[in-house]
C-alpha cells in the first residue's frame, strides 16, 4: 500500500522534481538572477539561460577543457560545477575577457600565432591560459604544456597555443 503525502506534511510526493531556486550569478561584471533547477551546471546556465555560447560543451565530463571559465580568477570546468555553488563569486567567460581597449592580450596572441583551427576549443584554451598565468606556476615551455594538459585541441594546434601563451607571459614579465 502506497501512502500519498501532501505538501503540508513537508515530504514531497514520489515522482516530483524539486522546485527551481533563484540563483544570483555575477558574470563578466553583470549580475544575473536565474530560476534554475538545483542540478543545473554552470555551463548550462551560461549557454542555455544567458545565451553566452562562447563557452563550449565538449565532453560534459571535465576531460576536454572546452568549458573552462574563470571563477575568482581561477580556472574551472563549468560542466562539473553546479551554478548554485558559484553565487557570491566573480565568473569570467571568454565574452568578458576583452576590455574597453580591445581584445585581451591572449586573444590577440592566439590570432597572431594561428593558435586555433576549428576554434571549438579556443575559448576554453584562452580562459585556461589566463587562469594558468594568474596561478604563476608556469616558468618553462614544459610547464605550460603540463599545466594546459587539461585542455584538448583535436586539431592539434598545440605548438601555436604554447607560442601564444609564451608571448603573453614574456609581455607580462617585461611589464
Amino acid at each position: 500500500m502506497q501512502t500519498t503525502l501532501s505538501p503540508e506534511s513537508g515530504v514531497r510526493p514520489k515522482n516530483t522534481l524539486p522546485e527551481k531556486n533563484t540563483v544570483t550569478l555575477t558574470i563578466n561584471g553583470s549580475v544575473h538572477q536565474l530560476e534554475l533547477a538545483p542540478w543545473t551546471t554552470l555551463l548550462d546556465a551560461l549557454r542555455e539561460y544567458l545565451h553566452l555560447t562562447g563557452t563550449k560543451k565538449g565532453c560534459d565530463h571535465g576531460q576536454c577543457g572546452a568549458c573552462t571559465v574563470l571563477v575568482d580568477g581561477k580556472r574551472i570546468n563549468s560542466c562539473l560545477t553546479l551554478a548554485v555553488m558559484k553565487q557570491d563569486t566573480e565568473i569570467l567567460t571568454i565574452e568578458g575577457l576583452a576590455g574597453e581597449n580591445g581584445l585581451h592580450p591572449l586573444q590577440t596572441a592566439f590570432i597572431e600565432h594561428d593558435a586555433y583551427q576549428c576554434g571549438y576549443c579556443t575559448p576554453g584554451q584562452i580562459c585556461s591560459a589566463v587562469g594558468m598565468i594568474n596561478e604563476g606556476h608556469a616558468k618553462t615551455t614544459d610547464d605550460i604544456r603540463e599545466l594546459m594538459s587539461g585542455n584538448i585541441c583535436r586539431c592539434g594546434a598545440y605548438p601555436h597555443i604554447v607560442d601564444a601563451i609564451e608571448e603573453v607571459m614574456q609581455l607580462d614579465s617585461n611589464a
